[in-house]
């Protein structure tokens, strides 16, 4: 599949974003950083993580499962409704 440069783009900087933040964590555990400190940018991570998740599957719907639907492949809807619920 062929991405929306914009949105791979965005996708990149956030991956890349998120990737600076696990360093700083890994950074923080070998520098004895406060456990409170740590599980906050776990989240942080996490949080992102999901977000990001939720962006390229609203892409996925709106174009993937658009051209599928009109395709009359159908099976689509049931793969979509798999991702939201592993993605809750």
């Amino acid at each position: 599949m062929e991405r929306n440069e914009k949105i791979k783009n965005n996708s990149l900087k956030r991956l890349n974003r998120i990737n600076g933040q696990i360093t700083g964590i890994k950074k923080m555990l070998e520098n004895d950083r406060k456990c409170e400190d740590i599980l906050i940018q776990i989240s942080a991570v996490t949080n992102a993580l999901k977000s990001l998740g939720q962006e390229i599957l609203l892409d996925h719907m709106q174009i993937c499962m658009t051209k599928d639907i009109q395709n009359n492949k159908l099976e689509t809807v049931n793969e979509v409704v798999d991702l939201c619920r592993r993605l809750m």
